[in-house]
């Protein structure tokens, strides 16, 4: 094609106006270019929705302690907590800890 033909042409008039031109470069720069493109946008909400959900993972874990503390008011909870959680023992006792061959992980 020679380029009279393609003047001729009514898609490559259009595309060849200054102002679709203009336009197009300014929508290009401002979704990948610019510091405040749509890309860095993007990545912006995708770390604010992360952190909303890391925020209510620590809302429900400080709800599960405060249940918990709630229970360890008297001296009696608190030692079966130690008991059970950390294997703490009274003097002169043995503790003894049964684990199953299906409850130990496999490498």
């Amino acid at each position: 094609m020679k380029l009279n033909e393609l003047r001729t042409k009514r898609w490559f008039k259009i595309l060849t106006n200054k102002y679709i031109l203009t336009l197009s470069l300014f929508i290009i720069w401002m979704l990948f270019i610019d510091t405040n493109s749509w890309l860095i946008h993007h990545e912006l909400n995708q770390d604010i929705e992360e952190l909303e959900q890391n925020k209510q993972y620590y809302i429900k874990e400080i709800a599960k302690d405060k249940a918990t503390f709630k229970t360890l008011n008297d001296s009696v909870e608190i030692e079966r907590f130690a008991r059970e959680n950390y294997f703490m023992k009274r003097p002169n006792e043995e503790v003894y800890i049964i684990e199953y061959e299906d409850s130990l992980q496999q490498n």
